[in-house]
């Protein structure tokens, strides 16, 4: 048991080797940055979050061919701006908090079963879970569909071609887009990965709902965070790896908040941070959810503005929450699989 401790630990501390991540940070911090800028030059600051999630699509395929990469940035981008669209419709429709909780778990099963078929990367339905339970959070009305819309697919649209952009820089000339993945069969594998997400995020929506009301989708992001990973060990250490990464994110952000920073600086910390994202999350999670954890409570605060000590506290309370949640689904499913 000792021994299974310290490989658990092991694994969270663990930071892989430098791959030339800084090309994917100044990619994604681009992505981001650029249509923030946009909307604070015109004042429309209120549409932020649609922006960033849309510009999240950058994040897909950084170790892909170009071609597969700029089609994995498009598809999962288009999945992002669909999410959004199914959350404005939970906030336009007024619908109670733990339907909400059920639709976007039925979304992050859904999203699980693209993914695994298409085979993204980053995997899972984590950006998805955030994309739509923000949203949903958010209180919208019907014009808000076509803010959607237009700004979604146009930070999408704008991702892809910053990725089309830099492969071209660095070729020195326009490259080959071909296609070098297939399609995966949905099976067995990929089913129980679904049920196990979707129930996952249901619990967790729930729990966090129900424990603390407000911010019920960190809870959900928190519980695919933790059962995403090839086997039980890989799970945990995921789960512990955000757990602490955002304990320390939040103080990081509690700095931020308390210097009461103008929105520009906001938007200028908040591509900072989106880069420094980008050089950790493939070599310890926990490090980049320093960087995360400020990234996504700046998002939120641009989009909805609310007391800090509010934010900073559901932040904490929910992704413990939804580490939980998705800790013991996880652990669970790997003792039914195990049943003969």
């Amino acid at each position: 048991m000792s021994t299974s401790r310290g490989r658990i630990w092991t694994g969270v501390i663990r930071v892989a080797p430098y791959d030339r991540d800084h090309t994917v940070a100044i990619r994604a911090a681009v992505s981001v940055g650029v249509p923030l800028l946009v909307l604070w030059s015109i004042g429309r600051l209120d549409l932020s979050i649609y922006a960033s999630f849309g510009a999240f699509a950058a994040l897909y395929g950084r170790t892909d061919a170009i071609g597969d990469r700029m089609r994995m940035q498009g598809a999962a981008g288009t999945v992002m701006v669909a999410a959004m669209l199914i959350g404005t419709a939970v906030s336009v429709s007024g619908l109670a908090a733990l339907g909400a909780v059920a639709v976007v778990a039925a979304v992050a099963a859904t999203a699980t079963l693209l993914a695994y078929a298409t085979q993204w990367h980053p995997p899972g339905a984590l950006f998805v879970v955030f994309s739509a339970g923000a949203t949903a959070s958010i209180p919208a009305g019907a014009a808000r569909f076509g803010d959607v819309l237009i700004v979604g697919l146009a930070a999408v649209a704008f991702s892809v071609l910053v990725t089309l952009a830099a492969e071209t820089v660095s070729q020195r000339s326009f490259p080959r887009l071909p296609r070098t993945k297939n399609r995966l069969a949905v099976g067995a594998v990929a089913m129980e990965m679904a049920v196990t997400v979707a129930v996952a995020t249901l619990l967790a929506g729930t729990a966090g709902y129900l424990l603390l009301d407000s911010h019920w989708y960190w809870a959900m992001v928190g519980a695919v965070a933790a059962v995403s990973g090839p086997h039980v060990k890989a799970r945990v250490i995921r789960g512990l790896q955000r757990l602490i990464g955002t304990v320390v994110g939040v103080l990081v952000a509690a700095g931020i908040l308390a210097l009461g920073l103008p929105p520009l600086a906001v938007i200028l910390t908040a591509v900072a941070l989106q880069a420094g994202a980008e050089l950790f999350v493939g070599r310890n999670y926990a490090i980049a959810m320093i960087f995360i954890t400020p990234l996504a409570l700046l998002m939120v605060q641009l989009a909805a503005p609310t007391t800090a000590t509010v934010l900073l506290t559901d932040r904490l309370a929910e992704t413990l929450v939804g580490i939980i949640a998705g800790t013991a689904v996880a652990v669970a499913s790997a003792l039914i699989r195990r049943q003969p």
